[in-house]
């Protein structure tokens, strides 16, 4: 049998996230396949990069926890199709990375669009992290 967790430790775990990574994280959005762990170098070119809110995160509920607010930058670094997502802390350390497609494509993230020009818009349009059995 797989191991199993009331709601609250899973809300316990995935608030732990938020406060792991502090306040004002960076989250980076970039070319290409994530690398093979979040311990691995960086990859892919940057399209886009913003700073969350200090509260990035509402608070977890029944196992899941999705972002708060608007997040939204404009694509300065560079074009191309971003592929997927790494946030850091706001000293530059990369902790959770993931898939990111355009809204509906199933990715971890989603955006508007995930064919970016340059300075166009980018907005996440969603984002939400779930425990085990959620």
């Amino acid at each position: 049998m797989a191991l199993q967790f009331s709601d609250d430790v899973r809300n316990a775990m995935l608030d732990s996230v938020e406060v792991t990574l502090g306040a004002s994280p960076i989250l980076r959005l970039r070319t290409g396949a994530p690398p093979a762990t979040v311990a691995t170098a960086d990859s892919g070119t940057i399209v886009a990069e913003m700073t969350l809110p200090a509260d990035f995160m509402a608070a977890a509920s029944g196992g899941s926890k999705a972002k708060s607010g608007t997040w939204q930058d404009t694509a300065a670094n560079a074009a191309g199709t971003v592929g997927h997502f790494r946030i850091y802390t706001s000293g530059g350390v990369a902790k959770v990375q993931g898939t990111v497609t355009a809204t509906g494509g199933g990715g971890d993230m989603t955006l508007d669009s995930n064919v970016v020009a340059l300075n166009q818009v980018v907005t996440i349009t969603g984002f939400t992290l779930s425990a085990a059995n959620a």
